[in-house]
């Protein structure tokens, strides 16, 4: 791994910024090309946290690159072939970015998340306690906090703006936004993406508990896997080794630091209170342990 120092924002004056989100920063190419700088910032219940967590966008995004590469079997992803010493020929820039940039392909974004659900957790679980169901979507009685559900559920969600939290809707109102057969391939990809990598990720030590997907088309119609995949950001990561039903495993993602949030008198909207440095050092080490469990990177 390159030396981890913190990116809170990128600045790249040679391209347009077309959007700061929560966590990328994206720049236009041409019509065809963008590039996506993945930050340090964090986000915690849809609020981008004041302090960087250093090192971890280039986690994110040779995790993201990781599952791009292995997932090109089951779905196109936005990956372009241009080299970033052809976008961003300043040699001090592009140390500055490290492993945070990826030249990607424009594709229209669908405004839907994917998100596919293999264990019984989070807010899936109060879903559970209230209703039976998650999403609507009946589950056997007397399943315990982090059991695995008979079978992976897909439950996706609306795209909220920064500030904003993200909605659950049904898949009958993917089908209204989408149309029915898009929103059925949507649904029955993520749902083969989840499964194919979750059985990897296993036999490296990680359950994905659950994970979010975004994609997009090109003018043709062609779905695009695009955005992130199966990151700590985008997934909620446990070691298999401790992982007991009935209880909330640890976790190797930014739950740790959702769960020093939720021991704090925050009203969860901005501005967030700032994280102690202890919390930021152990987050950095469970983004990078994430990586090196799942890709045998070499710390």
């Amino acid at each position: 791994m390159s030396e981890k120092h913190a990116l809170y924002e990128s600045n790249i004056p040679n391209l347009k910024l077309l959007n700061r989100g929560k966590v990328r920063d994206i720049y236009q190419i041409d019509d065809e090309r963008m590039l996506i700088v993945a930050s340090d910032r964090l986000s915690a219940f849809d609020v981008v946290l004041p302090q960087p967590i250093p090192g971890k966008g280039e986690v994110l995004t040779r995790v993201a690159n990781f599952w791009f590469n292995r997932t090109r079997n089951i779905i196109p992803n936005h990956l372009s072939d241009t080299p970033l010493q052809q976008i961003v020929p300043d040699a001090g820039q592009r140390a500055l970015l490290g492993d945070r940039a990826t030249v990607v392909r424009r594709v229209k974004p669908l405004p839907v998340e994917a998100i596919v659900r293999g264990y019984l957790i989070g807010s899936g679980w109060k879903d559970y306690q209230k209703s039976g169901a998650v999403c609507g979507i009946s589950l056997p009685p007397g399943l315990r906090l982090a059991d695995r559900l008979p079978t992976a559920i897909y439950t996706p969600s609306t795209k909220a703006a920064i500030g904003a939290h993200d909605m659950n809707i049904s898949f009958e109102q993917t089908v209204v936004l989408l149309g029915s057969d898009l929103a059925e391939q949507v649904r029955d990809v993520s749902i083969k993406i989840y499964t194919e990598c979750a059985a990897y990720a296993r036999e490296k030590g990680i359950i994905i508990a659950d994970t979010k997907f975004e994609f997009g088309q090109d003018s043709d119609g062609k779905l695009y896997l695009i955005d992130e995949v199966l990151t700590p950001d985008s997934s909620r990561f446990w070691p298999a080794d401790e992982y007991r039903p009935g209880i909330s495993p640890p976790s190797f993602d930014k739950q740790f630091v959702r769960d020093y949030l939720e021991t704090l008198a925050w009203d969860k909207t901005p501005p967030a209170p700032e994280l102690p440095e202890e919390i930021i050092r152990k987050t950095a080490e469970k983004y990078a342990e994430a990586e090196v469990r799942l890709t045998a990177a070499v710390a």
